[in-house]
C-alpha cells in the first residue's frame, strides 16, 4: 500500500523534499550570516548567561538557611506515686476554675478540642477559651507545656 502511495504522489514528494531542502539551506544562510555579523554579540550573550547562571547558584547557595537540630534533653517530672494529693492551694493561687481543670485534666488524657467539648457538652468555642485562659494562668505556650506543669504543681495526676 505505501508503494502505491509513494508512486502515484512521486513528483509531489519531490517537489516538497525538494522546497524543505531549499529552505533549510536558506535559513543556514541566515543564521551564518547572523553569527558572522554579530560575534561579539553572541560572545558577550554567552558569557553573560553563564555568569547570571552562577549568580542565581551562588545566590540560591548563599541565601539557603542553614539547619542546624539540636538536641535538648529536659527532665520531666513524672509522679510515681500512688498516692496523688491534689493541691488546693496552687489551684486558687493560679485561680484556675473547676471547669478549667476539668479541661485540663481532659487534655492530659489526650482529648482533642471537639472531643472535650462533647464531653463537657460545651462548645469548641468555650474549650478553646478556656485552653487559652489555662495557658495564660499557667504561662505556658502549648497543651504538652500546660500538662507537665500542671503534673508538677499537682493539679492533675
Amino acid at each position: 500500500m505505501s508503494t502505491v502511495f509513494f508512486s502515484k504522489n512521486k513528483h509531489i514528494l519531490i517537489y516538497g523534499f525538494s522546497l524543505a531542502l531549499l529552505l533549510l539551506i536558506l535559513k543556514w544562510l541566515e543564521y551564518r550570516f547572523v553569527i558572522i555579523s554579530h560575534t561579539f554579540e553572541i560572545y558577550v550573550g554567552g558569557i553573560a548567561l553563564i555568569f547570571m547562571g552562577l549568580g542565581i547558584w551562588l545566590a540560591l547557595k548563599l541565601s539557603k538557611p542553614k539547619i542546624q537540630t539540636v538536641v535538648i534533653e529536659k527532665e520531666v517530672f513524672v509522679n510515681t506515686n500512688a498516692n496523688f494529693v491534689f493541691n488546693e492551694v496552687e489551684m486558687e493561687k493560679l485561680n484556675i476554675s473547676k471547669r478549667e481543670l476539668e479541661v485540663l485534666q481532659l487534655m492530659s488524657a489526650g482529648l482533642s478540642n471537639n472531643e472535650i467539648a462533647e464531653k463537657l457538652f460545651v462548645s469548641l468555642n468555650t474549650v478553646k477559651t478556656h485552653s487559652s485562659r489555662l495557658f495564660e494562668k499557667l504561662d505556658v505556650k502549648r497543651r504538652t507545656q500546660a500538662i507537665e506543669k500542671a503534673k508538677r504543681l499537682s493539679l492533675i495526676q
